[in-house]
This record gives structure tokens, C-alpha cells and sequence, in this order.
């Protein structure tokens, strides 16, 4: 479901939004964001209070990538300027946008999960009181083989995409730090365990 503008309008007056949770998981390529966050979809399906945002990228959809919905970069714009999102960014070449509808979700306080680029971090810490960041983190070596094993870029592309990776350090009492270097499982229960505490936040703050 999408909010009209004019809702999203009246949550950006209010900012920053309160009651939910947001959840940003950042982390470079290759480190399993999607994985960790496909096992906690599975881990709490039928949770109510969980919203795993479905982002919007200009890029089409295949099986080698998360499942997204896709929109030609005029469309893209378009729906931009409509203010069909909440949020939007640029990153290799493509472009972000979470739907308007996160806003409510949290409003309603609801925990909101979404992979994004870590440097729209300090727009969410404007836009959410309640800002959980997760980084998932894997070791150089096991980066740069699952990049590699996606068969997507040559060996320069993927060295320049690590390096990029670092060029922007998270700090603060809100992030926290997983290794997904091994097992995923433990990765995924980690994060399930974050999860469990934003919820629980949230029912505190619908009771006060």
C-alpha cells in the first residue's frame, strides 16, 4: 500500500517520526545482507509488527538479486517528485527509493527493515526518533570471493567496490555490528535478537 503525498506531507512536518522502529542494515556487497534479512523474514513470518520493506530500484529484477520492484529511471523521477518515497538514494549507478508508507508503518509503531546505503544514515537519524542501524559485516577475503562468484564485475571492479566499502565509518549507541563470515545461522540469529528489542521498544512507547 502507498500513502498518498499528501500524507507524506504531513509526517515530514512532524518529523521526526515516533512510537515504531526503523531497522537500516548497511553493510558492503557481499557480506549477506540480504540473507540475514531473508532468514529473519522466515524466523518471524506472521509477526504484525515487522514491515520487510521492498525497495524500488532502477534496475530490473533477476534471480541473482533481491526481490524488488523496478521502475525506468523517468518513472523513477516521476514517482519521486509524486512523493512516492519516504526516502531515496543514488549508489553504482542505480537508483533507491523506500515507499512513502514506511513513515506510517513506524507512526503506527511498527518496526520497519530495510537494507540501505549507509550514507543516508544520518537522513534516518533525522527522520526516525528510533533508529536501530545493523552492519553486517564479513571478512576481506570472504567479500571478495562472493563477489567474484557473482560473475558480475571484473576483479579491478570488485577491489574498487571494497574500497569504497570502508570509506565510510558508523558510529554511535545505535549501530551495531554482526560478522557473517561463517555460518548464517548465527548471523541471522544475531539479528532476529535486535529485532526482539525493537519490537519490545515499540510496545513500551504505544503504552506510555
Amino acid at each position: 500500500m502507498m500513502v498518498s503525498a499528501l500524507i507524506e506531507r504531513e509526517l515530514a512536518e512532524s518529523l521526526p517520526i515516533r512510537n515504531g522502529v526503523f531497522v537500516a542494515v548497511v553493510g558492503p556487497s557481499g557480506a549477506g545482507k540480504d540473507t540475514v534479512i531473508g532468514y529473519a523474514r522466515l524466523r518471524f513470518a506472521g509477526e504484525t509488527r515487522l514491515e520487510f520493506v521492498r525497495r524500488v530500484i532502477t534496475r530490473p529484477s533477476d534471480t541473482a538479486s533481491e526481490d524488488h520492484d523496478t521502475l525506468a529511471d523517468a518513472a523513477f523521477a516521476e514517482a519521486e517528485a509524486d512523493g512516492a518515497f519516504c526516502l531515496c538514494w543514488d549508489a553504482h549507478g542505480l537508483r533507491y527509493g523506500l515507499p512513502a508508507d514506511v513513515d506510517w508503518a513506524v507512526a503506527n509503531g511498527h518496526v520497519a527493515v530495510a537494507n540501505v546505503s549507509r550514507a543516508v544514515i544520518p537522513a534516518l537519524r533525522e527522520r526516525y526518533a528510533n533508529l536501530a542501524v545493523v552492519e553486517i559485516t564479513a571478512a576481506p577475503e570472504i567479500l571478495a570471493e562472493r563477489l567474484a562468484a557473482r560473475g558480475r564485475e571484473s576483479r579491478g571492479e570488485v577491489l574498487a567496490r571494497l574500497a569504497r566499502s570502508t570509506s565510510v565509518k558508523l558510529t554511535g549507541p545505535d549501530v551495531t555490528s554482526i560478522d557473517n563470515s561463517g555460518d548464517k545461522e548465527a548471523a541471522g540469529e544475531r539479528f532476529a535478537e535486535v529485532l526482539r528489542k525493537a519490537m519490545a521498544f515499540s510496545d513500551l512507547s504505544d503504552m506510555i
